[in-house]
């Protein structure tokens, strides 16, 4: 697809993703223009699409429609240059060694992000069977992060989470969004969407999204 304008501004932001004719057999058409440091929240019943929409996205999932991120158009990139800059951060995280530390980069600096979210250094040598849900959502925020994606991809980020490490991670998410990271966060918490969103689409019962009032 061509035709994508990455000089263009949304509310006095550079664009940053732009989304078009999004869609499969379950959810879509979706349409979005996000600036940079924007947040959309995506609500609805649980099966109604959300997080195939964040890997159609991603291009993890096949889809009609295409995705630019500055311009640059999902379908004009490999797969894994696409990913590096869009990241996606499922809700159950996956894990190759259960070894905490084999999942980073030797030399790589985690503790201001671990610290963020309320993690410890000492974390990294743990197995990782030995962490709690909420502590590996967490350590794979850390993980994906450290690789420093512009748009992040979040599916029920804090779902594990009790309230004050909440708002350590919705914090550091803050942070990012002020250094212009673009989020598109998957959400059943709705007090979650008025801190963090600037729009939020609902998933209808026909996959369709609208935008409803934050």
């Amino acid at each position: 697809m061509t035709g994508w304008d990455s000089e263009r501004v949304l509310s006095g932001l550079a664009v940053g993703l732009e989304i078009r004719k999004l869609k499969n057999d379950l959810i879509g058409p979706f349409d979005c223009v996000m600036g940079a440091g924007e947040c959309i929240a995506v609500t609805g019943r649980s099966g109604a699409g959300k997080s195939r929409l964040l890997r159609m996205i991603a291009d993890l999932d096949p889809h009609e429609g295409d995705v630019a991120f500055r311009g640059h158009s999902q379908n004009a990139m490999s797969a894994s240059q696409w990913r590096r800059q869009v990241m996606y951060f499922p809700a159950e995280s996956g894990w190759w060694s259960d070894n905490v530390g084999d999942h980073f980069a030797k030399g790589a600096d985690a503790r201001a992000l671990l610290h963020g979210v309320g993690l410890s250094e000492d974390m990294l040598s743990m197995s990782v069977h030995r962490l709690s849900t909420g502590e590996r959502q967490r350590m794979a925020l850390v993980r994906g992060l450290l690789l420093k994606p512009d748009v992040l991809l979040l599916d029920e980020p804090c779902s594990a989470l009790d309230a004050a490490t909440t708002m350590h991670v919705e914090g550091l998410l803050s942070h990012l969004r002020r250094a212009g990271t673009t989020i598109v966060l998957v959400t059943h918490d709705d007090e979650q969407v008025r801190r963090m969103a600037d729009r939020r689409f609902r998933v209808l019962e026909d996959g369709r999204l609208c935008e409803d009032m934050v």
